[in-house]
């Protein structure tokens, strides 16, 4: 059978079993609102058909081989929206949730999710605990869904916690370095991104995963989260096959 062929950034003929498949990739799934406006329906419709296709991602990321999948689902900022929005928000994520559970424990998936759970109801904090728990022991992909998260927001819970524990007399001060500070993240023990894409022609971090992003690569598509599929993702993994990563340092 013929191989597949797919095109990197500079437009040259690539075989997929020649993409870099990058460890954990990060994803802003943005656009829901107005790919459902420019279909004539309401924003919520959006955000339902944009659950349906992070269902699939999910799958599609595992089959290419990235070991870690995390997501942007809803923002510290976020609760500025319209009270109907963030309720119906709410509402996919409790259905979601319990849709999450059945797909992880078939498919070996380990769910996670990183933000501030107090912000939350209690039912869908229990949810969310149940999930994490029933799913710590899967070893297939490793995926996090960031709900009720800023990135301004978790260094700071970070700080305070290791504050505390500097107060203690957990630590002196000479061991706090850049791993140190770094698990006291909601990303604990998970590497940081390799991959950062974003849907829907926005440019920006948007206080996301800013201390993990620091040497992550980026990738910008116009198309929707709603359009995105697998097609789409492998496009930006060919994209980051053709980068030269190189960390600060001078090529030699």
């Amino acid at each position: 059978m013929a191989q597949a062929m797919s095109f990197s950034e500079k437009g040259e003929k690539m075989e997929l079993s020649q993409l870099k498949i990058p460890t954990h990739v990060s994803i802003i799934m943005d656009g829901n609102g107005r790919w459902a406006k420019s279909k004539g329906m309401p924003r919520t419709y959006g955000h339902s058909k944009g659950a349906d296709v992070l269902m699939d991602i999910c799958e599609d990321a595992d089959a290419l081989g990235i070991k870690y999948l995390t997501v942007y689902a809803f923002s510290t900022e976020n609760w500025s929206r319209p009270e109907t929005e963030v309720k119906t928000l709410m509402f996919l994520f409790r259905k979601y949730i319990k849709i999450c559970y059945g797909k992880a424990m078939s498919n070996n998936t380990r769910v996670r999710v990183i933000g501030d759970k107090t912000g939350l109801a209690e039912d869908l904090r229990e949810s969310i605990r149940v999930l994490e728990e029933d799913t710590a022991k899967n070893t297939g992909l490793q995926f996090q869904i960031a709900i009720n998260y800023g990135s301004r927001d978790e260094m700071l819970r970070g700080m305070r916690r290791m504050m505390q524990d500097y107060k203690e007399g957990k630590f002196a001060l000479e061991d706090v370095d850049e791993s140190h500070f770094s698990s006291y993240l909601d990303t604990d023990g998970i590497p940081d991104p390799d991959l950062m894409i974003r849907t829907s022609g926005e440019q920006r971090l948007s206080n996301y995963l800013m201390w993990q992003h620091a040497y992550s690569e980026f990738y910008f598509t116009d198309v929707p989260w709603p359009k995105f599929d697998k097609a789409e993702l492998v496009k930006a993994l060919e994209a980051y096959t053709s980068r030269d990563r190189r960390y600060g340092k001078v090529k030699a």
